[in-house]
């Protein structure tokens, strides 16, 4: 789990135009938008790798390591597209949760076939915004 900002984001409304939205929907967004963009940047990744990178490079909130309040914590585009990341071990590659750089991770039992579909609902969803905004541009035009 990463967090992300939610409060106020401008995004487009129905009927056209911006509004402020808030809530888990817009920081969905957000985390997903940052997958997308890491999976595009190493298309060599696999989807576990790709959310490792992510978890790592979270900037840490709240109580040391991951916590239920921040998960993993704030979701950190540039960390996740810059950061010099070791590749995930054996051991870890076969784990349910990918742990973040100094923080033990909580066990799971969502295995990894979880962690894939999370991956490509993310990806899916910001596709979908990316979708949304180019016809909102060709709409204006």
């Amino acid at each position: 789990m990463l967090a992300a900002p939610a409060i106020e984001i401008v995004s487009t409304v129905a009927g056209g135009g911006y509004g402020k939205n808030s809530g888990t929907s817009d920081a969905t967004a957000i985390v997903a938008g940052v997958a997308a963009l890491v999976r595009s940047k190493f298309p060599q990744l696999s989807a576990r790798e790709v959310i490792h990178r992510m978890t790592a490079t979270a900037i840490d909130k709240g109580k040391p390591g991951r916590d239920d309040e921040y998960g993993y914590g704030i979701v950190n585009p540039v960390g996740a597209l810059t950061a010099d990341v070791p590749p995930l071990s054996e051991s870890q590659s076969s784990s349910p949760a990918p742990p973040s750089i100094g923080a033990q991770p909580k066990p799971d039992n969502k295995g990894s076939s979880a962690a894939l579909g999370w991956l490509i609902g993310a990806v899916l969803l910001a596709a979908a915004g990316t979708g949304a905004a180019i016809a909102i541009r060709r709409a204006r035009r």
